[in-house]
């Protein structure tokens, strides 16, 4: 009895990896961490720390640190740009999947390109405005002399990269076939 139970685990197994895990097609990355997560966990981090030593000194010292308010705030909003590149590279910010569903099956692709297209030019445009304000701001941190403008930087740089993924999902989503992309979006709309 417990050898046939074994045999079928083992079997159910060896099924499951002959399967591909993974939507068809080719890939830029794996699902699980890469290097171009590694910023966001450092700066994730980074932010803990410095919002437990604010609530160390506030509540326990009964004296808090001026500065670390400020450097939490700008550390969430790098947290988030950096994020957003893990977002762009897993494709799995949000989007309306059902609509794909009730699309002919020749619409999904061209729609899939477009809405790809669509994000590309935003992610470039973003660069463009990171930039500009980087070069206007000429102003320090209020509580630390780091300026303004190194925030607005990282924040482009961010931009810069999810600009470059998104043209890479754009060609891989070119060189796809229709029903190819289509298993790909019920495969991410499945996995979230």
């Amino acid at each position: 009895m417990l050898r046939k139970i074994i045999d079928r685990q083992v079997g159910e197994k060896s099924e499951e990896a002959s399967r591909p895990s993974h939507a068809p097609g080719p890939k830029l990355f794996s699902d699980d961490v890469h290097w171009l997560d590694a910023p966001g966990l450092i700066i994730f981090f980074i932010l803990m720390v410095v919002v437990f030593m604010q609530f160390f000194t506030r509540y326990v010292l009964n004296d808090s640190l001026g500065w670390t308010e400020e450097v939490a705030r700008f550390l969430l909003v790098m947290l988030a740009f950096s994020g957003s590149v893990t977002a762009v590279r897993k494709g799995s910010h949000i989007f309306l999947e059902f609509f794909y569903r009730y699309l002919p099956q020749n619409f999904v692709k061209a729609t899939s390109i477009i809405a790809e297209l669509i994000t590309t030019s935003f992610y470039g445009y973003m660069v463009y405005v990171g930039y500009q304000l980087a070069q206007l701001t000429r102003q320090n941190m209020v509580s630390i002399p780091v300026p303004k403008a190194a925030i607005y930087w990282a924040v482009a740089f961010c931009f810069a990269l999810m600009a470059l993924l998104s043209v890479w999902r754009l060609l891989v989503k070119w060189r796809m076939s229709n029903k190819e992309v289509l298993e790909e979006i019920e495969t991410l709309s499945v996995k979230e």
